[in-house]
C-alpha cells in the first residue's frame, strides 16, 4: 500500500498557515478544525509545520503562557516528508523512528497533503482485515481434492 492511497481514503481537505501567522491564531485554527497539525507555507513552498508538540514546547518556553510570537518562532522548520508513491511500511519505520505524528505528502514541490499516525494505523488495520476475510472465504470454500473423497 502507498500513501496515494490514504491519501484517496482521506479526502484533500488540507489547511495551511504562513510563518508570520501569530502562534495564537494558527492553535484557534487546529481547534475549530480538530485536526493536530497546520503545514506552514510561503510563497508556495513548504518551510514547517506546526503541530500540537511545537505548541506544548510553545506553552513550556513562555513558562505557562502561549505568548505572542509567530508560528516561524515554534513552527518544525525542517518536516520530513514522504511522496505519494512512499510504501506504507516505510512511513511507520520513519514515524516511528523520528516520533513524528504527522508527514507533509509532497509530489516534487506539490503539497499532496499531510498523514498522520492515526491515518496509517487506520489503513493498515482495514487492509489487513480485508485481507482477512478474504483469506477465511477462501477456505471455506477450499476445494475438496479427487483423491480424498
Amino acid at each position: 500500500m502507498k500513501v496515494s492511497e490514504i491519501l484517496q481514503v482521506k479526502g484533500n481537505i488540507l489547511f495551511t498557515i504562513t510563518p508570520d501567522t501569530p502562534i495564537a491564531d494558527a492553535i484557534s485554527v487546529m481547534e475549530e478544525k480538530d485536526i493536530g497539525s497546520l503545514v506552514v507555507m510561503e510563497y508556495g513552498d513548504l518551510v514547517g509545520i506546526l503541530t500540537f508538540r511545537e505548541v506544548i514546547r510553545a506553552i513550556h518556553t513562555n513558562k505557562g503562557s502561549l505568548g505572542s510570537g509567530t508560528v516561524r518562532k515554534y513552527m518544525d522548520d525542517h518536516p520530513m516528508t514522504v511522496t505519494p508513491e512512499t510504501e506504507v511500511n516505510e512511513v511507520r519505520r520513519m514515524m516511528l523512528e523520528k516520533h513524528s505524528r504527522y508527514l507533509p505528502v509532497m509530489d516534487a514541490k506539490t503539497l499532496m497533503g499531510v498523514i498522520s499516525f492515526y491515518d496509517v494505523a487506520r489503513a493498515v488495520l482495514e487492509a489487513q482485515s480485508f485481507e482477512n476475510k478474504m483469506l477465511k472465504a477462501y477456505i471455506r470454500d477450499w476445494p475438496v481434492a479427487e483423491n480424498e473423497e
